[in-house]
């Protein structure tokens, strides 16, 4: 198949590499910043010189973008003179978005790609950029069953544990509800650490505590050790972070559902990327906690 694939960067790029190392399809790549898909170039892809084309021939889009301003974007365009890639793609093509978004920009989506015969898929993805490296992520899918078993083999190439959830948006909507836990979790297991560490424990002994105690998770397995070393993990953006949030947030007031835990740590990661900025590493949140505590977690004193 001729897939286009729309968002090379942390999560899109070992996605899309390991669509080209399948050697099953050809792969074409874009990303605003050309520096991000070069890897993949390396590999075997094209680039992307002509979107409107390379959409009308393209078999199947995939897309991995930052929210739903980016998605609503690509699929309508940016403004009044620009078209947007529902109007490029050919009837019978897929889109398949592995982006996290929200329910009312889906239903936009899947509307004008039902009046042009497109198939759509939300295929939002859990995993990390590690899981996407290995390509064992989680995909959590919706959209028609039928379209989902057409293009399983290809989600296989990402994925090790696929679901197919229901109907569009239910991809969307499990991705929002798992992925606050890592945020919930990070704030957690900062203030567990807080505690013992200003008690007198060792940072990296009370880390270890924890990853063999009732409260171990994959937070402290993979985070704990970015917060004692304070780097605060370059894999994911602050930004991004606050953004899933906010989409938690949103789909609970459509829901009227009340949420205090995700509330709280909404606005603690809000607080954090006025002080730190958007592109700071996700986990720099907990150094509100450490600077609030005049207390820094780390294996050594800073």
């Amino acid at each position: 198949m001729h897939i286009a694939f729309f968002g090379t960067g942390n999560m899109g790029n070992p996605m899309a590499a390991n669509l080209i190392a399948s050697g099953q399809h050809q792969i074409a790549v874009y990303d605003i910043d050309k520096s991000k898909a070069q890897s993949l170039l390396e590999l075997g892809a094209t680039w992307i010189d002509d979107i409107p084309v390379t959409l009308n021939v393209a078999d199947v889009v995939m897309t991995s973008l930052p929210g739903p301003v980016q998605i609503n974007a690509f699929a309508f365009g940016n403004d009044a003179d620009a078209k947007g890639a529902l109007e490029h793609m050919q009837a019978g093509s897929t889109w398949i978005d592995l982006s996290t978004n929200n329910l009312s920009t889906c239903q936009q989506i899947l509307t004008a790609a039902n009046k042009k015969s497109i198939q759509f898929l939300d295929s939002p993805v859990s995993g990390g950029d590690e899981g996407a490296r290995a390509g064992n992520l989680t995909m959590l899918v919706g959209g028609d069953q039928a379209v989902f078993e057409q293009h399983q083999d290809l989600l296989e190439l990402l994925g090790s544990n696929i679901s197919h959830l229901g109907q569009s948006g239910a991809g969307y909507a499990a991705k929002i509800s798992q992925v606050i836990l890592c945020y919930l979790h990070s704030v957690a297991l900062s203030e567990a650490l807080m505690l013992g560490i200003k008690a007198g424990v060792d940072a990296e002994k009370m880390l270890g505590i924890i990853q063999n105690s009732t409260g171990r998770s994959y937070v402290a397995d993979r985070y704990g050790p970015p917060i004692l070393d304070g780097d605060y993990d370059p894999s994911f953006a602050l930004g991004l972070a606050l953004k899933d949030m906010r989409l938690a947030m949103e789909l609970a007031d459509t829901l009227e559902l009340e949420l205090p835990m995700c509330d709280m740590v909404t606005q603690t990661y809000d607080r954090a990327c006025e002080q730190y900025g958007f592109d700071a590493n996700h986990l720099i949140a907990v150094r509100l906690l450490e600077e609030d505590n005049g207390t820094f977690l780390r294996r050594h004193s800073k």
